[in-house]
């Protein structure tokens, strides 16, 4: 069942405010538990990680900047 452009739009939203900075602290304390590693190895495990967190909601977000299909156009 596809979801309706509000839900989306609500959904995605919740998933910026709230998951987001739960995927930043738990990214945090996972790399913190090994060794640090050279300051560019550490760079690409965080900008994998900031890559990583999107795919599971490419299909959440995607449209959600185009206006709103399901509104009737009074033009």
């Amino acid at each position: 069942m596809a979801l309706k452009y509000k839900t989306r739009k609500r959904l995605a939203l919740l998933v910026l405010v709230v998951g987001l900075p739960i995927y930043i602290i738990l990214a945090v304390n996972v790399v913190a538990l090994i060794n640090r590693p050279s300051i560019l190895v550490e760079l690409g495990v965080y900008v994998l990680l900031g890559i990583l967190w999107i795919l599971p909601f490419k299909s959440l977000f995607k449209g959600i900047g185009q206006p709103d299909p399901d509104a009737d156009s009074e033009n």
